[in-house]
């Protein structure tokens, strides 16, 4: 089987990419194969194991998969993460009534479902391990200010874990569309269009750590240079986003020029090409899972309602794919946060 993004043949001294990771927006437009429907059976059976842990009193971030029982819709989420990391990089699914649960049931069953992906991680300084993606009122122009905490335009981007889920409570009022893009396909376009860039792009950058590092300083970037694209045992993945590449050199004292700045935009250019990237509206009760590997993820600008209860909200989690399932990353890619291989974000007491 033809799995992730492998080696093809090379062009112009560089590897290219080949596999069911390389995709434009045409093929998820053509094969809907990667979305998926609850089937009513399935949704018995994660109300079942939810009501169970809330009996128990189960803390909602104690409990692995070995506690939420899934005996139906396991099998089918433990085909559908694989395909997530080998395959295509994204799956969508749909068929939950978020209206039917209350706050902690939502995220009882949202995290029985994530345990079943993967392992979650922390995802900001204060350990949240469910965050909300909603408007705090902050200007993501802002020093240190991340993107998901406000209602603005999102450049295509990687979040710092192998897999980002997403589930929609409710949508905004207008706006807020999620833009998605094959990394492989951004990467075989610029060798194609300008080789030059990947010499840069392969060798790394400092990313802005935005105030979340291990050192607590305000201006702390990652230690090592983290590469945009990164090849281990043919498998191509990537790290991005502008804005912490940008800012992350500026605070390491060595701001972008040249060809150099030219490619890291370029990833982002690319990516919001038309023919490159899938444009998706989030519906309520749409589950969104990418690997952030395999896929650069961004978002439209969005108005939100007046009604706080009607504010655009989302639950997100980052997950990190088991040992046995994980694809092979380079030591020098997988230290995202200055907290070790595959580590999240340092929480503070």
């Amino acid at each position: 089987m033809d799995t992730g993004s492998k080696r093809g043949v090379s062009v112009g001294g560089q590897r290219n990419a080949t596999g069911p990771a390389l995709w434009r927006g045409d093929d998820l437009h053509r094969d809907p194969s990667w979305k998926f429907t609850f089937e009513p059976a399935e949704i018995r059976e994660l109300e079942t194991a939810v009501s169970r842990l809330l009996a128990d009193n189960k803390d909602i971030y104690t409990f692995g998969r070995e506690d939420f029982h899934l005996p139906t819709l396991g099998p089918r989420l433990a085909e559908c993460i694989r395909d997530v990391e080998y395959g295509r990089g994204v799956a969508l699914w749909r068929g939950l009534n978020v209206a039917d649960y209350d706050e902690l049931s939502l995220k009882t069953l949202y995290w029985g479902i994530g345990v079943h992906l993967g392992v979650p991680i922390t995802q900001n300084a204060k350990g949240d391990l469910i965050g909300h993606v909603r408007d705090s009122g902050r200007s993501y122009t802002t020093k240190n200010v991340r993107g998901y905490t406000t209602q603005a335009r999102l450049a295509p981007h990687c979040d710092s874990s192998d897999i980002v889920t997403l589930l929609c409570v409710h949508p905004s009022k207008s706006g807020g569309e999620s833009l998605i893009a094959s990394s492989a396909a951004v990467y075989s376009q610029i060798l194609a269009d300008s080789p030059e860039y990947l010499e840069p792009l392969l060798g790394g950058f400092h990313f802005d750590l935005r105030g979340e590092g291990v050192t607590e300083d305000p201006d702390e970037v990652t230690f090592a240079k983290v590469p945009v694209f990164s090849w281990c045992q043919d498998y191509l993945s990537c790290r991005y986003n502008g804005k912490t590449i940008e800012d992350g050199q500026k605070k390491a004292g060595d701001p972008l020029t040249g060809v150099a700045l030219d490619a890291v935009r370029k990833v982002g250019e690319v990516a919001m090409q038309d023919g490159i990237r899938y444009d998706m509206e989030f519906e309520i009760g749409d589950i969104q899972i990418l690997n952030n590997h395999a896929v650069l993820h961004s978002r439209t600008a969005f108005e939100d309602w007046p009604e706080v209860e009607r504010r655009r909200n989302l639950l997100r989690m980052w997950i990190n794919q088991r040992p046995d399932i994980a694809r092979p990353l380079a030591p020098e890619f997988t230290d995202r946060m200055n907290t070790g291989p595959r580590g999240g974000v340092r929480v503070r007491n």
